[in-house]
């Protein structure tokens, strides 16, 4: 058993197909205040304050404790959440008919382990269809969800190519998870 430190449904449908016993309780940590030089640092720096924030409150003796963060980036840039439906359209046009590196990193800790991952997957996109997109946006579920993209939702009819570990883009590596739990 171990404890996700995250409030994503999306992590926690990814262990339990995992076969991975855990409870799901987290405290939060401001990722606004980061000011990152690459989207891989970017990544890394918000996991590590997660960590440390979870790490405080809950320590890892009683459960080992993972978190998590992803990041989009396409074209060079970092694509954050979204924080409206003007942001999302723009976010997902960067996204439309291009190279898409979904950046997770995770920091697993138990008392005998602690794992520090980086894992990239790059999605190649067709261009979106615009009537497809306007009706993703206006459903909602872009919200809350780095560069407002569900590669398992509206995305998955735009890809031509992965490169990379679907369970990494969706929020956890859980092929590397696996082997040390």
């Amino acid at each position: 058993m171990i404890r996700l430190a995250s409030s994503s449904s999306t992590r926690a449908q990814l262990l339990t197909e995992a076969g991975i016993e855990f409870i799901q309780q987290s405290v939060d940590f401001d990722e606004d205040s980061i000011i990152a030089s690459s989207p891989k640092n970017f990544v890394y720096l918000a996991t590590l304050g997660k960590y440390e924030a979870n790490l405080k409150s809950f320590g890892y003796n009683d459960y080992p404790l993972l978190v998590a963060d992803t990041v989009v980036s396409s074209q060079g840039q970092i694509l954050r959440k979204a924080k409206c439906v003007d942001d999302a359209r723009n976010i997902l046009m960067t996204l439309s008919g291009n190279i898409t590196s979904i950046i997770t990193c995770m920091i697993y800790q138990a008392p005998n382990i602690k794992i520090v991952d980086i894992s990239s997957t790059d999605y190649i996109f067709s261009e979106f269809n615009l009537e497809d997109l306007e009706n993703y946006l206006r459903c909602g579920d872009w919200q809350g969800k780095a560069g407002a993209c569900m590669v398992e939702g509206f995305c998955k009819a735009y890809i031509t190519e992965i490169r990379g570990y679907e369970s990494t883009a969706m929020g956890l590596n859980t092929e590397l998870l696996k082997i040390f739990i």
